[in-house]
């Protein structure tokens, strides 16, 4: 019965089984039943549904995840496209293990508490809550120069109390201890989640697999400051003999954006050229006179986008024999990275001959074999880890390769040892005094029981311009998901949509619809000592104390609004009172920090890593994981051989719906002077 089930050649679509209770067979060696199904590369074992509907694991003898039950969505039906057959058997056990279905965050009690707790708090204003002077006292957290003031939350001490039984009923506790023991939470993709490892000081322990791996990180930390001081003080020099006085680094996501918001934030308070101070002043002349003269034509760029426009924007002004390109891509296989990549090789190799790429071109890689069959020696291959993410990879050679070849190696110490002293803190201070926990367990309220879909990250400092982008990258490709860890549809909303802009041209932006239209929660930034002060003679105040009173401003009134009564007494018209009147009412916190060095930038990111991490684990999802990301990827492939197809052998559109078909056609139509078999152009520079 079970094995004319499993050929079956139109079973149900998972998603339209009732609800079930899963019952396990275990596979025996050596086989003697063979089973055919396509298997996808993230769905091994395999769970099958059988006459009675009742899903089956079975497990492969090459499977790498023995004994866990795979969500039913992951199946796929396609007996007549197999890709591939393994032989397995199927035996029930003696008697099947009935598993109870995993119980959600939204079924237990303090969630229902405060769904119930909601209305109370809706009948209550800021204004209220303000008044209160011991409730803001005790909103108010310092931790090693941060100052975390969340007075302004729609939210009592009595909140956070039921808050606080929520994270013990998602066992939060037992979550962070996991992550920080190396166990694999990332289920999906059977991993480890050890970014705190990348910043660990080098007597740390933090162990994978039962293995320490901080001895391998400051293997691969100490191998990258041996070759960025080799660049930075001229030792290593290009094909021609020059010096390289410019970096281009390739990459895209988490390649990208955590080390463009980490670069931007430290290049206005460090030097950032590649030669050492030292130099300047040291002994040899000649040396120190090309030193000074390349010194000015530093600059150090990012390449994400696969238009040619970024391409033709990062290599503007740039010297093909000064320039050193950093390729990161852990695959080595990333299409958008690697069409960057090999047009920046085409870029080096026109001016100055093929064997130059092995001098210009590095790599962040795990693929040294497809790093090789590039043209970049492995030896200049820097390696990062699978229990490393990409949008967690900051910490990794992904980040910290281009900033220490642009800041040395002390500057980028510090930035490791701010992030490394909040892991130490999200790992081992109580709940109630836990800046990341506070903090996500508030996203948490806000999201999921007062409904505020968004969320605004406002720093008052230009410097952070950076880390808005990267954060919502971060949280939303984290947490932007359906389904629990285990694969059960959500009954709830999770994920919030993030965005954010420097103060105070923000204010000149969006704020209007966040004083006046949606409510959405914010994190005001702040720093008390300016990177880059300025003062003038005869002024009030100064720049920063200028930009300062606006921080200090906006959550007020935010909180407290405009009301009718208030603007009679001002004697506004009638007629635009309606249109001046601010509800308030509207939440948000305020992070202050002492200043903003590499320190301070290191803290900030490991803050938001955990404070998106605890959301995660409230609400029962894999935080660590992004398969929505790959949906799109896969189907660009398939325009991607059409596009090849029509344009090399006139082939017609076709396998697309109609609209993409019709828009396809007219691209092409448009397009006819593109070469079939073009010859090498480059942006024109």
């Amino acid at each position: 019965r079970r094995e004319s089930s499993l050929n079956n050649e139109n079973p149900p679509p998972p998603h339209s089984l009732p609800p079930y209770v899963p019952h396990r067979l275990f596979v025996k060696q050596p086989p003697s039943l063979p089973i055919s199904s396509r298997l996808e590369p993230h769905a091994s074992p395999i769970t099958f549904f059988l006459n009675s509907q009742l899903p089956f694991e079975i497990e492969s003898r090459f499977s790498p995840l023995p004994n866990r039950l795979i969500p039913p969505a992951v199946l796929q039906y396609e007996r007549n496209e197999r890709l591939r057959s393994i032989p397995l058997v199927a035996r029930a056990s003696p008697s099947p293990v009935q598993m109870a279905p995993t119980a959600l965050i939204c079924d237990t009690q303090p969630w229902k508490d405060l769904k119930a707790h909601v209305e109370e708090i809706k009948k209550t204003h800021l204004r209220e809550l303000l008044t209160d002077t011991e409730r803001c006292k005790q909103m108010l957290l310092e931790f090693d120069g941060i100052t975390l003031d969340y007075s302004r939350q729609q939210a009592t001490l009595g909140t956070l109390n039921k808050l606080q039984k929520l994270a013990e009923a998602a066992h939060l506790k037992d979550k962070i201890e996991r992550m920080f023991n190396g166990e694999h939470i990332n289920s999906t993709e059977n991993r480890s989640v050890l970014h705190v490892a990348l910043r660990a000081p080098r007597d740390a322990v933090v162990k994978s697999d039962g293995k320490n791996v901080v001895p391998d990180v400051w293997k691969v930390l100490d191998q990258i400051k041996d070759f960025s001081d080799k660049v930075r003080n001229g030792s290593w020099v290009g094909a021609t003999g020059k010096p390289l006085t410019n970096v281009i680094s390739v990459g895209i996501g988490g390649s990208f954006l955590g080390p463009l918001f980490v670069h931007t934030a430290l290049q206005t308070v460090y030097q950032h050229f590649f030669y050492t101070q030292e130099l300047f002043t040291g002994s040899n002349s000649q040396i120190r006179r090309l030193a000074s003269k390349q010194r000015d034509a530093n600059c150090d760029c990012n390449l994400a986008n696969v238009d040619p426009i970024d391409v033709a924007r990062n290599i503007t002004g740039l010297n093909p024999e000064t320039t050193l390109v950093v390729v990161v891509s852990k695959t080595f296989t990333t299409a958008e990275t690697m069409l960057n990549a090999r047009t920046l090789r085409t870029w080096i190799s026109k001016e100055l001959g093929p064997s130059a790429v092995a001098k210009h071109m590095v790599a962040v890689s795990t693929n040294l074999m497809l790093v090789e069959k590039f043209g970049i020696d492995p030896k200049n291959a820097f390696a990062f880890w699978d229990w490393v993410g990409g949008r967690y990879s900051v910490c990794s050679a992904v980040g910290v390769m281009p900033l220490f070849l642009q800041y040395g190696f002390s500057v980028v110490e510090k930035f490791l040892n701010g992030a490394w002293s909040v892991d130490k803190h999200f790992s081992s201070a109580p709940f109630e005094k836990n800046l990341p926990v506070l903090l996500g367990l508030l996203s948490v309220w806000n999201v999921s029981f007062l409904g505020y879909p968004a969320r605004a990250i406002l720093p008052y400092s230009q410097a952070l311009e950076k880390f808005a982008p990267h954060i919502q990258q971060v949280s939303m490709e984290s947490n932007g998901k359906g389904v629990s860890i285990d694969g059960v549809p959500l009954p709830l909303e999770t994920g919030e949509i993030d965005f954010g802009e420097p103060g105070t041209n923000g204010q000149h932006s969006f704020y209007q619809l966040i004083h006046q239209g949606r409510v959405i929660p914010c994190d005001f930034i702040g720093v008390i000592k300016s990177q880059q002060p300025v003062y003038l003679e005869g002024e009030i105040v100064n720049n920063h104390d200028e930009l300062m009173s606006n921080f200090f401003a906006q959550p007020d009134a935010l909180a407290y609004g405009k009301t009718h009564e208030q603007l009679l007494k001002e004697n506004v018209p009638d007629h635009l009172i309606p249109h001046k009147t601010f509800t308030g009412n509207r939440p948000s916190i305020s992070l202050l920090l002492s200043s903003l060095d590499a320190y301070k930038i290191g803290q900030l990111l490991a803050i938001y890593e955990h404070r998106v991490a605890v959301q995660g684990f409230i609400w029962g999802i894999n935080s660590f994981d992004q398969w929505g990301v790959e949906l799109g990827k896969s189907l660009a492939t398939q325009v991607r051989k059409q596009l090849h197809a029509s344009r090399t052998k006139k082939a017609p559109v076709q396998g697309f719906n109609s609209s993409t078909t019709t828009l396809l056609n007219k691209y092409l139509q448009e397009s006819l002077d593109v070469p079939a078999t073009p010859s090498t152009l480059l942006p024109k520079v």
